[in-house]
């Protein structure tokens, strides 16, 4: 645990780990411009999409790190990146707090976005939250269980460049779902670095990366 406190703007700034948004923006700019290219494009639902993104993404961000630090995950032999739980920075329910509230703002963001693209946007926004939620939460988390990569490929590969596409065209196509996967796999490769860091870690914490 660090002596030295960062300032509190700083310590949410590293909590929600900025460096890792790219992998939320990336899909939707790619699902945009697709979009652009069919002659689909509506600026509008794209900086909606976007803003859903985001705040799935550090939902999913601040949820782990509370989940991590509460389950042994992150602990004092941890290497990589400070966590603002396991630093004692901020307290854990401050920041499953905090987690809830920016799930709770992902599904307001996307009541405009079930608007314009009806019940498919209901089905895939409850699905990325719950997904958001139970990759470290729940009595079977994804990332503990192997599963950490299959969920990275489906809501930061398929679902979020497909139904970018969708929520700007109203349909699909091909192209939105082989854009996906590649977007998806870019992903998948990030997490596995991530995961090979942190293997010997994870494995005492009963945590299969």
């Amino acid at each position: 645990m660090s002596d030295a406190r960062p300032s509190t703007l700083a310590i949410w700034w590293q909590a929600i780990r900025p460096r890792t948004l790219s992998a939320g923006i990336a899909p939707v700019l790619v699902g945009t411009a697709l979009a652009a290219a069919d002659g689909a494009a509506h600026l509008v639902a794209a900086a909606f999409a976007l803003a859903g993104a985001l705040a799935l993404q550090i939902g999913t961000n601040l949820h782990n790190d509370y989940e991590d630090f509460v389950r042994g995950a992150d602990g004092p032999d941890r290497v990589g990146p400070k966590r603002a739980t396991a630093e004692g920075w901020l307290l854990p329910e401050t920041v499953k707090r905090a987690a809830l509230a920016v799930f709770a703002s992902a599904v307001v963001i996307g009541l405009y976005l079930v608007v314009r693209g009806g019940w498919p946007v209901v089905a895939l926004g409850l699905a990325s939250v719950a997904a958001g939620y139970s990759y470290t939460g729940g009595p079977k988390p994804l990332a503990y269980v192997g599963l950490g990569d299959l969920f990275v490929l489906i809501f930061f590969g398929f679902a979020a460049v497909v139904g970018t596409y969708y929520v700007q065209a109203l349909t699909t196509c091909p192209a939105a779902w082989w854009l996906g996967l590649g977007v998806g796999a870019l992903s998948m490769a990030i997490l596995a670095v991530n995961n090979l860091r942190d293997v010997v870690t994870d494995a005492a914490a009963g945590k299969r990366t």
